[in-house]
């Protein structure tokens, strides 16, 4: 495997060793990173990478006000839920008012992966079902649980009888959401025959995952509808398109005009702190808490919440939404002009800073093309993934505070890397 600097090997070779097979690394050429700053990654040898892929570091990687609130707190008091303590208080306060009226509990977990189990749980006290719906290319966790509703695991389809796959929404052919709700409805129907009683339609409200599909607004509120019907509880994922990242609002469900039942967030909450969570209508919490007990040792500790705090005031204070919504229309118009100089990009979708660009060669998804696309970027330092059911949608998705000459060195560059491509 080629290598950038004569430690990368050594460290390859070490990781195989203690962490084992499972681990992935991005590239065919991986990255060590030492240094982050806003927008940019630092390798050892100084040499710096635009960051267009990680939402993990909402605010920029390293961001001081984050940075300076985590250590504050962390050098006075870390406990548990158990104690009482203003901060978390105050950060639950600050949280639930981003939110539709009628979610008026919140309840924090460390992951994402987490705040779903915690949902999956209460819908399945609350309705007495069990059966799941979720896209076929879906990723809302790695427990026990949500494994088998992430197909974009690359596990085998789910076999348990609780579990139902749709087809994500294809926007563009799908405008008013019908298509995908009567995907849903049927979805609950054969539930129903097979004697599954409903629980969930458990969204990432962008489709991550499934290729990134955010357009027209509103699509997703008939699935919504199709699932209440059949007696189910709607779960915004938000751990993704959630806190300002679509550029419209702090969350992904409020561009459909829908109020969810509970909405899970983690990823972007802390700026790379653990922290995640999950909201809920009030009524679904007292009759879970009637018959169940919840704690989660970190979940809530003060520096999380200090480190969440922080997160909102700079996404407030930076006015990052507006950011997201003005640089993304910008990159999504520049990234669209590209289209008529390279015929692999078929469609530039997306919302805010949460971008989609599928690649294909006539009909045919280009997967192929695609990874050498990631990777020849990667070359030219710009840092990028993919996503979709073939593997075929760049997946950009920068940190929040990407300008517009970060968008202008990402398309000139993805230019370049086309015309790579198409010379073979």
């Amino acid at each position: 495997m080629p290598v950038e600097n004569p430690s990368t090997q050594d460290l390859i070779a070490r990781r195989n060793r203690l962490l084992g097979p499972a681990y992935r690394l991005f590239y065919d050429e991986p990255v060590q990173v030492v240094r982050g700053d806003g927008v940019w990654l630092y390798d050892p040898t100084g040499q710096r990478y635009l960051d267009a892929y990680n939402n993990v570091a909402s605010v920029g990687h390293c961001h001081p006000r984050v940075v300076e609130a985590i250590a504050r707190q962390a050098a006075v008091l870390n406990t548990h839920t158990r104690y009482l303590h203003e901060t978390i208080l105050d950060y639950a306060e600050r949280l639930l008012k981003t939110f539709p009226a009628e979610i008026g509990h919140v309840m924090f977990t460390c992951t994402g992966s987490e705040g779903n189990d915690l949902a999956l749980r209460v819908a399945r006290t609350c309705t007495g079902g069990t059966g799941v719906i979720v896209t076929r290319t879906a990723y809302h966790g790695v427990t026990g649980a949500l494994a088998e509703l992430s197909p974009s695991l690359g596990l085998p389809e789910p076999t348990a009888a609780h579990v139902r796959l749709v087809p994500a929404p294809q926007s563009a052919a799908d405008a008013t959401g019908e298509i995908f709700a009567g995907h849903v409805r049927a979805a609950f129907e054969d539930m129903k025959r097979s004697g599954v009683r409903p629980a969930a339609l458990l969204i990432d409200t962008i489709f991550s995952s499934d290729g990134v599909f955010a357009d027209p607004p509103g699509f997703l509120a008939p699935a919504v509808e199709a699932a209440r019907a059949a007696g189910a509880l709607f779960i915004a994922d938000e751990v993704q398109p959630g806190f300002g990242r679509c550029g419209q609002g702090l969350w992904g469900f409020a561009r459909h005009g829908v109020s969810p039942d509970m909405v899970t967030m983690g990823k972007p909450m802390g700026n790379g702190h653990p922290i995640a969570a999950m909201a809920a209508r009030p009524a679904l919490l007292k009759e879970f808490g009637a018959r169940s007990r919840y704690f989660n040792t970190f979940g809530g500790n003060p520096v999380s919440a200090a480190a969440g705090m922080a997160v909102l005031d700079v996404i407030e204070q930076e006015g990052l939404i507006e950011n997201a919504n003005r640089t993304g229309r910008y990159l999504r118009e520049r990234l669209g002009a590209l289209r008529a100089r390279h015929p692999l990009i078929a469609e530039v979708r997306g919302a805010g800073l949460f971008i989609g660009v599928e690649l294909r060669q006539g009909e045919v998804p280009a997967t192929n093309e695609t990874a050498r696309l990631v990777n020849a970027l990667r070359r030219r330092h710009i840092l990028i993934s993919a996503s979709g059911p073939a593997a075929n949608v760049l997946k950009i998705r920068p940190p929040l505070v990407f300008g517009r000459e970060h968008a202008d060195l990402l398309v000139e560059t993805l230019d370049q890397a086309l015309r790579e491509i198409a010379q073979g």
